[in-house]
């Protein structure tokens, strides 16, 4: 679960000029920036959101409406850049929104996006909205109730999230493993095999799936997404760890960043986040 003193506490940081970005950022939409200028003559403003993450952002099969605290976000951006200007939502996983940014197909990401020290290189994200913590789902048959039941077993975790590198960090930092061949620079569950292996997935109904098969005896990623696949037969371990923050992603040096990062900072001081946040049961 977020935070919500945390969040509301970078917005009043924010407010004083405590930022992500370096620039100020102005609260109306200047049309002299060539990215702002695109989107308010397109009309549209182009965002990757996932698909399937109850309360974030979810797709209805026949309607193919989008609902949830991150497509109402990404709605809210769209009205401040121009009061015409729609969105046009684009279903993207861990594995892909960020190519999807820089190939230019999609203006920003809002898609539970964690930021990281090592993404912050390649890609701007404004002030988090969000803040969570990682956590294991297990079947309560399993008896895996710590970090340290997962030893010998194999993890459930989506493709191109940091998950993976978060527990083993977690399992390193609780002792559990002596991290000798651990380098969190150069970290591929794919190919990790000291004390717990990994399978990656491309969505998360599908670890959930294999959860169910025993295929994998966990399932890692952030708390409120775990949230949703928890069943009276399903239950937590009892650690939470490497706090997440999500924040909105833009292509590196555009300059619609600086301008949704002061939105961001503008609707966690007014509480905009905070009502959103409790609509969403989040």
């Amino acid at each position: 679960m977020k935070s919500l003193k945390n969040l509301l506490s970078l917005g009043v940081a924010a407010a004083l000029g405590i930022a992500t970005f370096a620039s100020t950022a102005s609260a109306e939409a200047p049309s002299d920036v060539k990215e702002i200028k695109a989107i308010q003559d397109r009309g549209v403003l182009r965002v990757g959101v996932k698909n399937d993450v109850v309360g974030f952002s979810v797709k209805d099969p026949l309607s193919g409406e989008y609902t949830g605290f991150e497509d109402t976000l990404a709605t809210l951006i769209a009205k401040e850049i121009g009061e015409d200007v729609e969105v046009e939502f684009t279903a993207v996983t861990a594995a892909t929104r960020s190519e999807l940014i820089d190939s230019g197909d999609l203006d920003c990401v809002l898609a539970t996006f964690t930021i990281t020290p090592e993404r912050k290189k390649n890609w701007d994200f404004s002030t988090p909205y969000y803040q969570d913590a990682v956590s294991v789902l297990v079947e309560n048959k399993s008896e895996i109730h710590h970090l340290k039941d997962l030893l010998g077993k194999t993890v459930g975790v989506s493709s191109g999230s940091t998950s993976a590198k978060a527990l083993v960090q977690a399992m390193i930092d609780n002792k559990i493993l002596d991290g000798k061949n651990f380098n969190a620079d150069k970290f591929d569950p794919s190919t990790w095999t000291e004390g717990v292996k990994f399978h990656q997935f491309d969505n998360y109904p599908a670890i959930s799936t294999a959860l169910a098969a025993n295929e994998v005896q966990a399932f890692c990623v952030d708390k409120s997404i775990l949230n949703i696949y928890k069943t009276p037969s399903r239950g937590f371990i009892d650690e939470k760890f490497a706090p997440q923050e999500y924040g909105v992603v833009t292509k590196k040096g555009s300059g619609l960043s600086a301008f949704i990062d002061g939105l961001i900072k503008k609707w966690l001081a007014d509480g905009t986040i905070e009502k959103l946040i409790k609509e969403n049961n989040l």
